[in-house]
C-alpha cells in the first residue's frame, strides 16, 4: 500500500501567516531541484489545466523568477519572486507578488514572504513553508482567490513528476562508483535488439525496460503519439567483464534520425559532478555538442557530444 502523504495546511490569522507542511517521496536534492529550476517549476507550479511559463529566472540571493500562470485560453497572470536568502538544499526565502509582463509590481494585489525549509526524513523530504503577509486583509484576499486549492493541486503535480521522472534515478544507479558503458540508439527496434543481446550474453535486464509512456506529459508540447508510447526509453544489460550495454529508441516523431555514425556512444559515469563537467568540457573541445551538460529530468547531470575525431560521447553523473 502506498504511504500516505503528509500534508498540513494551517491559516494563522493572529500572525498573518499561512503554514504548510508537505512530504515528498524523494531525497532532498531532488526536491530542492524541483523548487529551484525553471524547467521543472514550469511543469508543476500551476494547477491543471493552467500552466506555468517562465520568462526569466536567476536563482541566487538578489535574483528573481519572473513567470506567468497561463490559462487554456492563453490568458496570462504574471508574478515575480525576489530571492532573499538561500542555503542550498536546506532553505530559501523570497518575496512573491503579482506584476505585469515587464515585471512592474501590481500594488492592487497582496505581496507575501515565503520561507521554505527542506528536511530529510528517512527516504522522504519534508518541506515546511511559511507565508507571511503584511495585513490580515491581504492574507484573507489570497485565501479567497483560491490559494489553498491551487497550491494543493500544484503540489500534486509535483508528486506525479517525482513518481514518473525521478524513479529512473532510484532504479538504475544505487551508488556513485564510476563506470563506463556503451549506449546504443535504435530507430524503434531497441526491444528486439536487446532481447537478442540478452539471449547471446545469457544475462538479464537491470530493472526491466522503461518506456516513453512512463514519462509525464509536457504541457508545453503536443501529446505523445501512440506509436511512441510503447517504445523503449531506457534499458540496461550486463554483458562481459561488468560492462553495461544501454539503449533507447530514437523516435522520428521527435525529429530524431538514427544512422551509422550516431547510433552508438561511449557513456561515462564519473564519481562527481565536478569530474563530469571537466570531462565534458575537455573532451568536447573542438567537437560538436549535441546536448549541453545540464540537470535532466531523470535526476542526472548529463550532456552528449561528438569529439573532434568523430567519436560520440555521453557524460552522465548521477548522485546516489
Amino acid at each position: 500500500m502506498k504511504k500516505a502523504i503528509l500534508f498540513n495546511f494551517n491559516v494563522d490569522k493572529a500572525n498573518n501567516q499561512i503554514k504548510v507542511e508537505r512530504s515528498f517521496n524523494a531525497p532532498v536534492d531532488l526536491v530542492w531541484t524541483a523548487w529551484t529550476e525553471a524547467e521543472i517549476l514550469d511543469q508543476w507550479w500551476a494547477p491543471k489545466p493552467w500552466t506555468a511559463q517562465t520568462k526569466s529566472m536567476d536563482f541566487r540571493e538578489g535574483g528573481q523568477w519572473h513567470y506567468a500562470m497561463v490559462s487554456p485560453e492563453g490568458e496570462m497572470h504574471w508574478a515575480k519572486v525576489d530571492y532573499l536568502k538561500i542555503i542550498p538544499q536546506n532553505f530559501f526565502s523570497a518575496l512573491d507578488g503579482f506584476c505585469d509582463e515587464e515585471g512592474n509590481p501590481n500594488t492592487s494585489l497582496p505581496r507575501n514572504k515565503w520561507e521554505n525549509n527542506f528536511k530529510k526524513q528517512g527516504e522522504e523530504t519534508i518541506v515546511n513553508i511559511v507565508l507571511s503577509f503584511d495585513t490580515l486583509e491581504d492574507l484573507e484576499k489570497i485565501i479567497d482567490m483560491g490559494f489553498k486549492e491551487g497550491f494543493t493541486a500544484g503540489l500534486e503535480n509535483l508528486d506525479q513528476y517525482i513518481e514518473s521522472q525521478f524513479r529512473l534515478r532510484k532504479q538504475n544507479k544505487t551508488n556513485n562508483m564510476a563506470r563506463v558503458s556503451s549506449y546504443l540508439n535504435f530507430p524503434g527496434n531497441t526491444e528486439e535488439a536487446f532481447n537478442f543481446y540478452k539471449q547471446v550474453f545469457k544475462s538479464d535486464f537491470i530493472n526491466g525496460i522503461q518506456r516513453f509512456e512512463e514519462a509525464p506529459a509536457n504541457p508545453n508540447q503536443p501529446p505523445m503519439a501512440e506509436s511512441v508510447k510503447k517504445m523503449v526509453l531506457h534499458v540496461e544489460l550486463p554483458i562481459l567483464g561488468g560492462h553495461i550495454l544501454m539503449g533507447t529508441d530514437a523516435p522520428k516523431e521527435f525529429g530524431m534520425t538514427v544512422n551509422k555514425g550516431n547510433n552508438m556512444h561511449l557513456n561515462l559515469e564519473p564519481e562527481s559532478r565536478e569530474e563530469a563537467k571537466r570531462l565534458f568540457d575537455e573532451l568536447s573541445e573542438g567537437g560538436v555538442v549535441e546536448i549541453p551538460i545540464q540537470d535532466m529530468f531523470w535526476g542526472a547531470y548529463f550532456g552528449s557530444f561528438q569529439d573532434k575525431y568523430g567519436i560520440n560521447w555521453m557524460i552522465n553523473y548521477q548522485s546516489k
